[in-house]
């Protein structure tokens, strides 16, 4: 069965299934360098982009488009995504964005006939929440292994909700919401203060979306410039618990409230010490109330846990829980944010089917393209071997462009910028070619086999989802990789990976002894991933750029910046 799931509004794109092997996941960002968030725009892009993957949109067995809010406006005030369709704009009918406990069932599943994609059949539709659920589950080794686990979503328009996924038979049963805080609160407060206050004047919606949905991962990284303070706890508690209901005014409301009496509520905190206290506060009462939920509905043995939602991308909050001990294992996709909506809505139509393990690759997005060649740019053939030893003798980045994109948001070797982590310097070098502040993270890329000898707790962790501290015979041999809290955004390969980056951290490592790269995204300030070498050689940031087997040089070396 040949099933393409749809994400409409922002971090739009599709994802086709067939028989439970994922064939692609195509993000509207990663094409043609569009804005970070891009949403899926028209109806026509589907065919467009199934096309592009060698699929026919009318051999499709089914089309299933995300749930999602009521639009205002609209008669009747319904779910609904907006869509370009014939030169107007419609609002296709969906499912809602989430269960409603005691209402609703957590798959509940629903048929609407406003629009075909070309299939004359219509399309279903699963609520928001569900795609994170079953996203998270169905690319789980606990799927794989046909195991239960419970399930965290924590997404931007819902409070923490905790699931029990159960294959054998495959049953879905919602079990408790944990906290009064909506996955947006942390944007949304953290939006008043540090670099993330705007004034909003003179832009348009989807510039303010833009500059919304970018605060959460920036203001984890700015929580590094301060330092958390437990005594403002009673606070945020005093605060949050003046709220009657859970609406989305709120954390603006709690934020103007202690910029109005701030040195009475958060006396001496800076703007960077009190997003770092906020943060420290949400994960502490986070697993706080999911200690109590699982206490008492889950006496006994330990259960595996998979996180989604956009929630799932703080690595403070994750290494929390998993550190806790509650969990046999924790499990996070590399995709738990909207970026693999469609993925995960694709799932719950084959959870239907009676699958319930995705067979599926990180590197499933659309594959890398040359595009034209600028004239002064030289190419020549070049090995992995080739690149790693550019990066040891001329202490160079070099942006490595192969293969199939990456699922999510985090570049993991195929659309990276990899350079030696030897220096300090260059962390602050990438950050200016990439137009980025200079309090941003540069991550470490490691072969697994020696992730434990530099880094704690180390072991795999192959997708940048969790927090490692750097042991202390590590930190001066390495400093570009460091966060300014001393930890690192840790992502580990395989030696016997089937990816370039593998073969040239392995070369790279014969040649040094050290088994560590810096590893930041490939993409314009503010979009996807390059698409293309074209776009990579026109940006001029890196005088080398590599691609399966060809390294293009800039043999001007003043185009790139220093």
């Amino acid at each position: 069965m040949l099933i393409c799931g749809i994400k409409a509004t922002h971090d739009g794109g599709i994802a086709l299934i067939d028989n439970g092997r994922l064939v692609t996941s195509i993000e509207m960002e990663k094409i043609d360098n569009l804005d970070r968030y891009t949403p899926l725009g028209d109806a026509a892009r589907v065919p467009e982009l199934l096309r592009t993957a060698g699929i026919d949109h009318r051999d499709v067995d089914a089309y299933v488009v995300d749930g999602w809010w009521a639009q205002p406006g609209q008669d009747p005030f319904e779910p609904a995504v907006p869509l370009r369709r014939d030169d107007m704009t419609v609002h296709l009918p969906v499912a809602a964005y989430a269960d409603s406990p005691g209402r609703s069932e957590p798959m509940q599943r629903y048929h609407f006939d406003a629009h075909d994609f070309g299939s004359g059949k219509g399309y279903t539709s699963y609520f928001h929440n569900a795609n994170h659920l079953l996203g998270s589950y169905c690319s789980s080794p606990f799927a794989q292994r046909n195991e239960d686990s419970l399930v965290l979503v924590w997404d931007g328009g819902t409070t923490p909700r905790l699931y029990d996924v159960r294959p054998a038979d495959r049953s879905v049963r919602a079990v408790s919401s944990l906290l009064r805080v909506p996955g947006n609160f942390f944007s949304d407060f953290n939006a008043h203060f540090g670099p993330f206050r705007l004034d909003g004047r003179g832009l348009d919606m989807n510039a303010l979306i833009r500059h919304h949905l970018s605060v959460a991962g920036k203001a984890m990284a700015y929580a590094a410039l301060g330092t958390p303070s437990e005594a403002a706890f009673p606070v945020f508690d005093d605060l949050l618990g003046r709220f009657p209901s859970v609406v989305p005014q709120n954390a603006a409301a709690m934020a103007q409230a202690i910029l109005a009496k701030r040195d009475a509520y958060l006396p001496g905190l800076s703007d960077a010490d009190i997003i770092a206290t906020f943060q420290e506060y949400l994960g502490q009462r986070l697993l706080a109330a999911l200690a109590r939920v699982v206490a008492e509905h889950f006496p006994g043995a330990p259960r595996n846990l998979c996180l989604g939602g956009g929630c799932a991308l703080n690595i403070k909050w994750n290494s929390r829980i998993r550190a806790s001990g509650l969990f046999t294992d924790v499990w996070v996709p590399p995709f738990p944010n909207d970026a693999g909506a469609a993925i995960g809505t694709a799932c719950c139509e084959m959870w239907g089917t009676g699958l319930t393990a995705l067979d599926w690759s990180v590197f499933s997005g659309p594959p890398i393209r040359t595009g034209t060649v600028p004239e002064s740019w030289t190419v020549t053939p070049c090995d992995e071997a080739g690149v790693a030893r550019i990066l040891h003798e001329y202490d160079e980045p070099v942006v490595v462009l192969s293969g199939r994109a990456e699922l999510g948001p985090r570049a993991l070797g195929n659309r990276s910028i990899l350079a030696p982590a030897r220096d300090t310097a260059m962390k602050q070098r990438l950050n200016l070619i990439k137009d980025r502040a200079d309090y941003r993270p540069v991550a470490p890329i490691c072969l697994a086999d020696r992730a434990t000898e530099i880094f704690t707790p180390g072991g795999s962790d192959p997708y940048m989802l969790f927090e490692h501290e750097i042991r202390p015979d590590w930190v001066d041999r390495i400093p570009a990789v460091i966060h300014l809290d001393g930890t690192a955004r840790l992502q580990t390969v395989q030696r016997t990976d089937d990816i370039a980056a593998a073969r040239i951290l392995t070369a790279y490592e014969a040649l040094t002894g050290v088994p560590v790269l810096c590893n930041t995204s490939a993409n314009l300030n503010g979009s996807g991933f390059f698409p293309d070498v074209a776009s990579a050689l026109r940006w001029g940031g890196t005088r080398y750029v590599w691609s399966d087997g060809l390294l293009y040089t800039n043999p001007d070396p003043t185009r790139s910046i220093a």
